[in-house]
């Protein structure tokens, strides 16, 4: 029998810091400077805490090591959450400098 959850468990690490955390700085960084539009901090109200939800999920699913189920399970939550919040943050802040 192979071992799923090992890869996905990289693939969890992986896409928080590359399309999580990254994305949630450059778009606060980008709002502090006031290169983007005046919208632009209801992105990062929205995305922070999707963020935060995948890193708890991740530290969760990283813990469980009895249940191989619960934990493929918190991993595919936990980068659900991520795409979530880099289509809200990088996908809205791309949206907003085109109508502005």
């Amino acid at each position: 029998m192979t071992n799923t959850i090992t890869p996905l468990r990289w693939y969890a690490v992986l896409a928080v810091v590359f399309f999580g955390i990254l994305p949630a700085v450059m778009v606060t960084m980008l709002v502090a400077r006031g290169t983007t539009p005046g919208e632009g901090w209801l992105l990062v109200i929205g995305g922070v805490p999707l963020v935060i939800c995948s890193v708890i999920l991740l530290f969760r699913a990283w813990g469980t090591t009895d249940d191989p189920e619960l934990a493929d399970r918190l991993y595919r939550r936990c980068m659900a959450f991520v795409a979530g919040a880099d289509v809200l943050m990088l996908g809205g802040n791309a949206l907003l400098k085109m109508t502005s």
